[in-house]
């Protein structure tokens, strides 16, 4: 069936797969406000760099498709890198200025850029009404909903909260990378982050001074730390006096695993466990 001639709203989940309750959040948003709902799953080779997991990313298939039928999603689509990226592909995105150098953009130099490819050609592929997106991506959040802005795509994206487990670390597919000693250490993130939104409840407003709060609980874990910066959330300037709807971003490793996170100032509670 044709869902756009038959009237239908068409909801789109983009994932790598590995699919865990982060996900299944963002498609149960997408089942309860479409008609028709379409996950895709592809393990996107342009986002990652030449030292990153790309080889081992975790790929679930059969418990993801099993996933998707329970929580009534009507179609999967699970290209191959053939068919989305086919032999004499010449065309690039380059997503230009602080939104895409700084930061994750720094630390993973052309990610964004094969992000906003595979996005795109998702998008316009399958031209859904919405797309559900993780607020834990934050800044690609931002990079799609920059992307969809400046080439008129038409497709509102919708960027859902943060979810957590019990001991307050974000849910995402590479933490089954952690081990069972590393994830106790991997809880200094979601407790730096509560102690720098205590900070700023009782009025601290000095950027660096929460930065610093978020960084020196993650050294003390013993975590190697690539960035913490508050910054705006539209174009991911850092700021110096921290203001409501303001983020604290974050990249760390424990070991070779590499984890991210967010909190936005104002708006989120203390993630202690049981989402944001």
């Amino acid at each position: 069936m044709d869902c756009h001639n038959a009237g239908l709203s068409v909801g789109m989940v983009p994932t790598m797969g590995a699919l865990h309750a982060g996900h299944r959040s963002l498609i149960d948003r997408a089942v309860a406000e479409n008609d028709r709902v379409v996950v895709t799953i592809f393990v996107n080779p342009a986002q990652f760099g030449p030292n990153e997991d790309f080889a081992r990313y975790p790929r679930t298939m059969d418990a993801d498709l099993a996933m998707l039928g329970a929580a009534g999603v009507h179609a999967a689509f699970v290209p191959s890198v053939e068919t989305m990226y086919p032999p004499g592909l010449v065309t690039r995105l380059d997503i230009a200025g602080p939104l895409g150098s700084r930061l994750e953009g720094a630390s993973r130099p052309g990610h964004f850029n094969g992000v906003a490819l595979v996005v795109t050609k998702l998008l316009v592929a399958g031209l859904p009404h919405r797309a559900y997106f993780g607020q834990k991506d934050v800044q690609q959040c931002a990079v799609v909903c920059r992307l969809v802005r400046d080439l008129d795509i038409g497709v509102e994206i919708v960027v859902c909260p943060t979810i957590r487990d019990t001991d307050g670390l974000a849910i995402s597919s590479r933490n089954r990378y952690l081990s069972p000693e590393d994830r106790v250490r991997a809880t200094a993130i979601p407790s730096s982050l509560a102690m720098a939104i205590g900070r700023f409840e009782a009025g601290e407003r000095d950027a660096t001074a929460l930065a610093t709060t978020v960084r020196s609980c993650l050294e003390n874990a013993g975590l190697d730390v690539e960035y913490v910066a508050v910054v705006r959330a539209d174009d991911f300037t850092e700021v110096e006096k921290a203001a409501p709807t303001n983020q604290i971003v974050l990249a760390a490793r424990i070991g070779s695993t590499r984890l991210i996170d967010v909190v936005r100032l104002g708006v989120d509670t203390a993630p202690v466990g049981g989402g944001v």
